[in-house]
């Protein structure tokens, strides 16, 4: 375990939404999937000036100071709750912050973030906190990030392991005998979550009967995927990301972008294709029925126009 003074660095993943956005805010459940390949990371070293935090990818810097004032940015949000519950100061130390995780894309870019500041403190203080204390305070920064968050992200990326997600509840750890062969392709269009969500808010308040009705339908489907992926029938899931993804356009947050990249992959042969996240712009999936197809699929997406595509091939067995 690292002493204060020592230079640490930890790190946090990125994540896809497999089915549930959007209706997970509302207390339906939700399966979510880490992408460990693609990570955020926090590094902690001393330094004889106050405590800083840099962030050289975004341009941001900034020193942990005047609380009040930097209760509105979620870097400095996540690193106070950190350091309360730590029992600990601002150190003299600079905290550097870079990631490789696409921002604005879905992913959980700036959960990954949270969790890795988290997790780098910690270990410069010497204590290792448990994935539901990392979970939690992060999740101050993605009040910030996103308006109204489930808290999915945040839980996924603090667990790194496929999460059964229903919020207010504890999460559970996904356990799974299926490979689930995805493809991740970016639209390159960035569209802050904090806009679907509250636009799906909107929705809701206006015709709660509609809305709450999608969110039952989705929730419906959700268990059938888990049934699906625990019986490694990768047909049926396939078929119900396809259903997901028309109740997302339902719910106006899909986009014409997003829509291209699920039919291009539908027709080069995926068994299913969705967006994943907020959408209205970030990343779609596709599930391909083995790797090499997975290199096809890839392949027909950026032809299509996808400005990254990320292949994962993880298992999901804890």
């Amino acid at each position: 375990m690292d002493a204060p003074g020592f230079i640490v660095e930890r790190s946090a993943c990125a994540k896809v939404i497999l089915c549930g956005e959007h209706a997970v805010v509302y207390g339906r459940p939700a399966i979510a999937l880490p992408l460990p390949e693609l990570r955020a990371f926090a590094r902690v070293q001393p330094s004889s000036d106050a405590f800083r935090i840099i962030a050289p990818d975004t341009g941001r810097s900034l020193y942990l100071a005047q609380r009040p004032r930097q209760a509105h940015d979620p870097l400095a949000r996540v690193a106070w709750a950190a350091l309360d519950l730590l029992g600990a100061s601002p150190p003299r130390a600079t905290l550097t912050i870079r990631s490789n995780i696409p921002i604005g894309a879905n992913l959980g870019s700036g959960a990954a973030v949270s969790v890795a500041i988290v997790r780098a403190l910690a270990a410069w203080f010497g204590r290792e906190l448990s994935p539901a204390e990392v979970s939690a305070l992060a999740y101050e920064g993605e009040l910030l990030y996103h308006g109204s968050p489930s808290g999915i992200d945040n839980t996924v990326i603090a667990y790194e392991q496929p999460v059964w997600f229903v919020r207010g509840q504890p999460p559970e750890v996904f356990s799974a005998p299926a490979d689930l062969p995805l493809v991740v392709a970016d639209t390159g269009v960035v569209t802050p979550t904090y806009i679907s969500v509250g636009a799906v808010r909107a929705g809701w308040e206006r015709d709660r009967a509609r809305y709450e009705a999608l969110f039952d339908a989705i929730a419906a489907l959700v268990s059938a995927a888990r049934r699906a992926i625990e019986s490694a029938d990768l047909a049926q899931l396939g078929q119900l990301m396809n259903q997901n993804h028309a109740y997302l356009q339902q719910l106006d947050v899909s986009s014409p972008e997003l829509d291209t990249l699920c039919l291009t992959a539908r027709a080069a042969g995926a068994l299913g294709a969705k967006m994943s996240g907020g959408g209205r712009g970030g990343n779609m999936i596709a599930l391909a029925r083995d790797a090499a197809h997975a290199e096809q699929l890839a392949q027909a997406l950026r032809d299509a126009g996808s400005v990254r595509v990320h292949l994962a091939f993880r298992k999901q067995a804890a």
